[in-house]
């Protein structure tokens, strides 16, 4: 193109706008082609076994079973049979065994069996047919009273599973500062090289929990460095409910997922991880169904379908329970979508007039709202093809990466 610019102007501008370029394709890769699970399971270390994804498979069915017809008011769009049949199939798609508050500081011994313990009931879950697609441990933190008993127990776990699982994650609890990241960094290059582990094959969460992970000393956002400092390595910020709310000074009546000190958190957490790939998991709540069955799944059901509103697609599950309502709610969360989405994707293809004129930004962002539905069983590709044929996989995940233009 004709230009007046000088010439050595000209190449300037086009040597700092390359490297720019260069350097934000390096940080903020996109989302990636890795399915984010709809919920991430925790059960202590001390009641962890190879049966465990199975027996919280069961005991959802029977509550399923027992509540049928409280559940049917909670469904907005027919999805309990296809619950049912997830509960049944794969009833969890990601589950911790944890070695941090859901199980405290026990004798050295005690710890030291129960991490051998976890790393075979990891090597089991990998190897049954409807056993998590991902799992993991949490271990202690990163404090100086509790560090050395953390790398020991990964250590004991890696040996347990006899080598490094495919859909291994381990979880580091109350992350305070950016420069915790790059230690982790370093552990996970020492851990292949001492248990022989494939180069880069360890990868990590980070659990945001502490106040000073969401505003540092120096006013700025740690939570962006923390990321960059992963080298790659950390595919998840998780969100703890109780510790956050708890540093914050929220009264223990008050402390909630839903709680506005919450919210700002998750919301920095969330625009810190956008497009580099990381993904953001909501917390727990702390009401289970046992005494009050009803009102916790009503109340869990709530949670989850508030979260997914506001785009947090993965979250805590700690109780069997839990696993009706998250397959609930996100499946009636991502079909009632898609009956809005697809129209307009439709629309946006072929530029028939559909009410909204949308701008591939939004189709990017409908295409994205179908995958996750694909992705997490809400319906099937087939269903989808029998009211829109062209809307195919691959056309999504172009339409998604906005490789496809409207005609």
């Amino acid at each position: 193109m004709n230009t007046r610019l000088p010439e050595h102007i000209r190449a300037r501008f086009d040597s700092v706008l390359d490297s720019v370029d260069a350097d934000l394709r390096a940080r903020y890769p996109g989302a990636g082609e890795r399915i984010q699970p709809v919920h991430t399971a925790y059960v202590p270390a001390d009641r962890a076994t190879a049966q465990t994804p199975a027996e919280w498979g069961a005991t959802a069915l029977e509550l399923l079973h027992r509540h049928a017809d409280f559940l049917v008011g909670l469904d907005v769009t027919g999805s309990l049979p296809a619950v049912r049949r997830q509960l049944a199939d794969r009833p969890v798609q990601d589950m911790r065994i944890d070695f941090e508050d859901g199980y405290g500081f026990r004798d050295d011994a005690d710890e030291d069996a129960a991490a051998k313990a976890a790393g075979e009931a990891l090597a089991a879950w990998a190897d049954q047919p409807g056993g998590p697609v991902s799992f993991g441990v949490r271990t202690k933190g990163l404090a100086a009273n509790e560090r050395r008993r953390a790398l020991r127990t990964l250590e004991l776990v890696l040996d347990g599973a006899g080598d490094a699982l495919p859909g291994f994650v381990f979880t580091v609890p109350k992350i305070r500062a950016a420069e915790q990241v790059s230690a982790i960094v370093d552990l996970c290059t020492g851990l292949e090289r001492g248990h022989g582990l494939p180069e880069r094959s360890l990868r990590f969460e980070l659990q945001i929990e502490s106040p000073q992970a969401i505003i540092a000393p120096d006013g700025t956002a740690p939570i962006a460095k923390m990321i960059h400092l992963a080298d790659g390595r950390c595919s998840a910020l998780h969100f703890g409910t109780y510790d956050y709310t708890a540093a914050c000074g929220i009264a223990a009546t008050d402390q909630a997922l839903d709680h506005p000190a919450a919210d700002f958190a998750k919301s920095v957490m969330q625009v810190a991880a956008a497009q580099t790939g990381v993904w953001i998991c909501d917390g727990s709540t702390q009401i289970v169904p046992d005494a009050d069955p009803e009102g916790a799944m009503a109340n869990h059901h709530r949670l989850v379908d508030r979260a997914l509103r506001r785009g947090f697609y993965q979250g805590w599950d700690m109780h069997p329970g839990h696993l009706i309502t998250r397959w609930l709610a996100t499946y009636d969360f991502f079909r009632s979508a898609s009956e809005v989405a697809v129209p307009r994707l439709i629309a946006y293809l072929d530029r028939r007039d559909g009410g909204v004129m949308d701008e591939p930004a939004t189709a990017e962002a409908l295409a994205n709202t179908v995958l996750r539905g694909l992705r997490a069983g809400a319906f099937t590709e087939a269903e989808l093809q029998a009211t829109a044929p062209d809307l195919t996989g691959a056309v999504l995940r172009d339409l998604a990466a906005r490789r496809v233009r409207a005609t």
